[in-house]
């Protein structure tokens, strides 16, 4: 576990140090976090509902020309999906939904493109981490938690995606951001039970950062 955590936090620190020697005084670094809404896209599946969790994480912005920047990214990322009960007569005592929990560390690495003063837009590749699985039949109270170890998961260890956003940043530092990610590879293992199903995941981010 530790280990994943550490190898995209020396990434970006790597990244950032080798850009740093040819202008170091043009790198800006930042902390981030907001709101997350993640689901799966899957033609095998119904019912499914976005799971509302957050992100937060560190960020630099290596500037490239004066209107393109490349922005590496490590955070953790709230994800997953809800379930909604339809029988009420079941064997759990649950509330109206079943939470499906996938807890990841995020490691987008973005293509920044600034259209006017402040404003941009972003696109690339997303390489994530999983680090928590945890299925919760009570999501709204305590209780009703089964944490889903590495043996028994059906879900891969990593997870692959595309992520396309905008920002926009003030003079003093702060920004907004919006974000979609979507997946690229599917998310279950092969040689189980969901090998031939088609799934992948889906997250929608919106939040604020600051940039020192």
């Amino acid at each position: 576990m530790k280990k994943l955590v550490l190898l995209p936090v020396l990434f970006l620190f790597t990244l950032t140090s080798t850009f740093a020697q040819s202008d170091s005084k043009a790198i800006q670094l930042g902390v981030k976090g907001g709101v997350n809404f993640s689901t799966i896209t899957s033609d095998d599946f119904d019912d499914l509902e976005s799971r509302t969790s957050f992100n937060v994480g560190l960020l630099a912005e290596i500037p490239i020309t004066e209107r393109l920047s490349i922005q590496p990214e490590v955070m953790y990322s709230g994800q997953g999906f809800d379930v909604r009960e339809i029988d009420q007569d079941n064997a759990f005592d649950t509330d109206d939904n079943i939470e499906y929990q996938l807890d990841y560390i995020q490691v987008p690495v973005l293509v920044k493109v600034y259209l006017v003063k402040g404003l941009s837009v972003e696109a690339g590749p997303q390489f994530g981490f999983k680090i928590h699985e945890e299925l919760d039949f009570q999501p709204n109270s305590d209780g009703g938690d089964i944490e889903i170890n590495q043996d028994d998961s059906y879900v891969k260890d990593f997870d692959t995606g595309l992520a396309l956003g905008a920002a926009y940043k003030f003079d003093n530092g702060f920004f907004v951001n919006g974000r979609y990610t979507f997946g690229l590879t599917d998310i279950f293992k092969d040689d189980t039970l969901f090998e031939t199903v088609d799934a992948k995941n889906a997250l929608w981010q919106v939040g604020v950062g600051f940039m020192f």
